[in-house]
């Protein structure tokens, strides 16, 4: 019987490994929107209530480092950066679009310090 430790170390690890074979397929952007964008964002959201995450959050940290470049991160949150500002696409429900985050700026406001933890995480040393 795994430990609940275990598994949610395998939860990173699987991902990470899945971003590898994204970029593989479909290209950097398409992985670095799946890991970073979708997985670490939904990773961090849940740490912020479960301290079993929590305790995960460096080692996946360390996993996405291992995967993409310094530069291909910075370049990566430059770019959501900006799209956090920007009107969103019907399609593109991964971050919240100007338009949303006036409607619900309590959610907006969230959004935004999770980017800007993810941004120091992802950064921190660099």
């Amino acid at each position: 019987m795994k430990s609940n430790k275990l598994e949610f170390h395998n939860i990173w690890i699987e991902q990470c490994e899945a971003a590898e074979k994204v970029r593989n397929e479909y290209g950097l952007l398409s992985a670095l929107d799946f890991l970073i964008g979708e997985k670490l964002f939904s990773f961090v959201a849940v740490a912020e209530h479960r301290p079993e995450f929590a305790a995960e959050l460096p080692h996946f940290v360390d996993g996405i480092r291992k995967i993409f470049t310094a530069q291909q991160i910075a370049c990566y949150l430059d770019e959501l950066e900006c799209s956090f500002f920007a009107p969103s696409e019907p399609e593109d429900d991964s971050v919240l679009g100007e338009d949303e985050i006036l409607d619900n700026p309590i959610q907006g406001a969230e959004e935004i310090l999770r980017f800007a933890r993810i941004r120091d995480m992802l950064q921190a040393g660099i």
